[in-house]
């Protein structure tokens, strides 16, 4: 008796790979979750996490970790990515939003997860079309690109974030912290 050879449909199943998207801030971290199917890109959910101004620096990282922490928890991303620091003049601003970005990258790098990090003018880019797009364009993109997002400014960075790294999965190097 002769073996049947395999569907077609079985040889091109496409994995779904579910991405974590972060625009670090110690005011307000924007996050973003989609899934990438293929080409086909699906939002999850997008959220902020607030920290009170008048909080000590500590717990507001610590803020930003736990909330993180409880994401990769709930739905359980297989990569994250984050928007890079951009230059600052103040250097004390610089510093803080590091501590941020440490306090939102930790989190996913403690779960094992790839954790990639973009410039945001190539984000921009990615979603946009220009590196030099501001916050209502990307926001204007991402209902588009993800239809039904409507995600406030930070958020919807965070989406594009993970937008963009759906796009250059592979072809960028990762960082494991």
């Amino acid at each position: 008796m002769q073996a049947l050879a395999k569907p077609v449909y079985a040889r091109l199943m496409v994995q779904t790979i579910r991405i974590l998207g972060i625009d670090p801030g110690l005011g307000v971290t924007g996050w973003g979750v989609i899934d990438q199917t293929g080409t086909r890109l699906s939002l999850v959910a997008h959220g902020v996490i607030k920290t009170p101004v008048k909080s000590p620096l500590p717990q507001r990282l610590e803020a930003i970790f736990a909330a993180v922490e409880a994401l990769v928890a709930e739905y359980a991303p297989g990569e994250a990515a984050v928007e890079d620091q951009f230059v600052s003049a103040n250097a004390g601003t610089a510093l803080k939003l590091g501590q941020a970005r440490a306090a939102a990258i930790l989190p996913a790098a403690r779960a094992g997860l790839t954790v990639a990090e973009y410039a945001p003018r190539l984000v921009k880019k990615s979603v946009v079309g220009t590196g030099a797009a501001d916050k209502t364009q990307v926001a204007a993109m991402m209902s588009v690109i993800l239809p039904g997002s409507r995600a406030v400014a930070d958020a919807a960075d965070a989406l594009a974030v993970a937008v963009c790294h759906a796009h250059h999965r592979g072809s960028i190097a990762k960082v494991s912290a």
